[in-house]
């Protein structure tokens, strides 16, 4: 058996970062930029006002100043004359601040009659105007690779870039195997479940970026395992779920291998999860899960993850984990690295009693795995432990 960080290791060097493609802003949202890009205007692109009011000479500005209102500025309608000594212009939140003005006096504070108003209150010292490019300027980067949430699509947009180099999304095949196994919806037989892993780990696995495709579940025969093999063609990525062990009818490994697996580990120091397996199909790389369903999700979560993020150019974050007190105490941890579900209890990690990892209910309420290493000693009620948010 190998350790968590040297399988992680592992799995990353079977995966690079993957083509770059150009997508049309609108469809960019969740993409991995891939090469940096830069601001071709300024925003505002002119001095804009801040508020609804009146623009006028900041150095006329004092309680009961009077002015003519000669003209009105908009939104994308400016005033496209001068302000002079005495004069005001009527200006609505947005519009370019005109020439000869800087101050904006916001309405609340004027009392108009005619084309005469007078500043009424106090106007104090802000200018309510929003200087060019205070928001960005013109060569203002946004830095690649980062994932793209909807604020840096509208920064982009404001920016006037209508296209983005984006990474390509990872393909990820899933084929879960098992003669036990019906899809959600059909009818069990007596002695069969139903497949959850592939459901999870689709769900998972999307939400970070790739694209899912889920083969039909394989029988375990080895020609049903050889079809399925050749139904992951052109994945990036090949995730088995199930068989993977050493029993009488865990022939994922063997039928793998006979089709030229190059296999890079077997068995990993934790739990859930310790039948881990992975390798490489030429070009493709390919994981093999437990079948029990918790140990599938929390593998995906600690290596499939990062092969997702690896292939779409992000960094690499091997310290995701963080640190909080314990709820309760844990005894001593014997030579596995156990990731045990666990709950918030205010501000403290409350592991749960019952870690089988068959327990979907469990892991359907737990906020957060908490980390155990290796022959820890046992650890007491606030003792610090670390742990990865689910």
């Amino acid at each position: 058996m190998i350790s968590v960080a040297d399988a992680r290791a592992a799995l990353l060097d079977l995966v690079k970062p993957l083509d770059v493609e150009t997508l049309r802003l609108a469809d960019t949202a969740g993409r991995v930029l891939a090469t940096s890009v830069s601001a071709r205007r300024d925003q505002p692109p002119f001095d804009a006002s801040a508020m609804d009011g009146y623009a006028v000479n900041a150095a006329e500005v004092e309680q009961h100043a009077m002015f003519k209102v000669v003209g009105e500025a908009a939104a994308g309608h400016g005033f496209q004359g001068r302000v002079g000594a005495g004069q005001a212009v009527r200006i609505f939140t947005g519009a370019p601040v005109p020439q000869g003005a800087s101050f904006v006096v916001i309405q609340e504070d004027v009392h108009r009659k005619g084309d005469l108003i007078t500043l009424s209150n106090d106007p104090g010292t802000n200018s309510n105007i929003r200087a060019r490019g205070c928001d960005f300027a013109v060569g203002q980067t946004v830095t690649a690779p980062r994932r793209l949430s909807p604020a840096d699509v509208a920064l982009l947009a404001a920016m006037n870039i209508a296209e983005l180099p984006v990474r390509r999304r990872p393909v990820v095949a899933l084929l879960s195997t098992g003669d036990e196994l019906v899809m959600p919806g059909q009818t069990p037989g007596p002695d069969q479940i139903i497949v959850s892993n592939t459901f999870g780990l689709k769900a998972l696995l999307e939400q970070h970026g790739a694209e899912v495709r889920v083969l039909p579940i394989a029988r375990d025969t080895d020609s049903a395992l050889r079809t399925a093999f050749t139904l992951a063609e052109g994945a990036d990525l090949v995730v088995t779920i199930g068989g993977a062990s050493v029993g009488d009818h865990d022939l994922v490994a063997g039928v793998a291998q006979s089709l030229g697996l190059e296999r890079s580990f077997y068995k990993v120091a934790m739990r859930p999860g310790k039948p881990l397996m992975a390798g490489r199909f030429g070009p493709r790389a390919m994981v093999g899960l437990p079948g029990n369903p918790v140990s599938a999700m929390v593998c995906g979560r600690l290596f499939v993850v990062p092969m997702v993020e690896a292939m779409l150019g992000l960094p690499d974050q091997p310290d995701r984990l963080k640190r909080a007190p314990l709820a309760i105490a844990l005894p001593r941890n014997g030579p596995r690295a156990h990731y045990m579900r666990a709950m918030w209890t205010g501000d403290r990690l409350t592991p749960f009693d019952n870690q089988d990892s068959s327990l979907l209910s469990v892991l359907a309420q737990a906020e957060a795995l908490v980390l155990h290493p290796p022959n820890a000693p046992a650890a007491a009620v606030d003792d610090l432990v670390e742990y990865l948010t689910l």
